[in-house]
């Protein structure tokens, strides 16, 4: 994917989810609030990454895991099955980790041979996903907390949703005029 649509896709998505917090700031926390253990959430997220992450494997030309390619893609497609079955408690918070770590392996991957400086706003950001999806990984309890936290008050709210839309915004913009 050319790193401009991404940029695009990834800002209008970003700044069109916080939205919602600017119109609608209690049903904004509640939702926030609820996604960290939500099994609909998990489930999708889950098969989201472990269908990404399959399709990177398959993808994947080192000549020494090629004998191993069928077991490796079918032993990773059971741990994303058995992880929504043994692994229910936020489970939506671990899938958002490995979406988030998945979504920064295309961005930098897409990134390298951008010669604007521009690039490195999406890059670092990508660099903090990937930090986040580790941290997350880790502790999920901690993203149910910092969901907890950026929702404790309505202006909380709407001013961490102002500055995400704009951010959002700023890095649509950027794929539309600068790379």
């Amino acid at each position: 994917m050319k790193f401009s649509t991404l940029s695009v896709l990834i800002g209008l998505g970003f700044a069109l989810s916080q939205a919602r917090g600017l119109t609608n700031p209690e049903a904004f926390k509640n939702g926030l609030r609820a996604f960290p253990r939500s099994l609909p959430w998990g489930y999708g997220l889950v098969a989201l990454g472990t269908l990404w992450f399959l399709r990177n494997l398959s993808n994947e030309r080192i000549s020494d895991f090629e004998p191993y390619k069928n077991i490796m893609l079918a032993g990773f497609a059971g741990i994303g099955v058995a992880t929504c079955v043994f692994v229910k408690d936020f489970l939506a918070a671990r899938g958002l980790a490995i979406v988030m770590l998945l979504l920064a392996k295309i961005t930098v991957d897409s990134a390298r041979w951008i010669e604007n400086d521009w690039r490195l706003v999406v890059v670092t950001w990508a660099y903090i996903w990937i930090v986040a999806g580790m941290w997350i990984t880790i502790s999920p309890w901690r993203l149910r907390d910092w969901f907890d936290w950026i929702t404790e008050t309505p202006a909380r709210i709407k001013a961490g949703c102002a500055v995400r839309l704009a951010f959002g915004l700023f890095v649509a913009a950027l794929g539309v005029w600068v790379f």
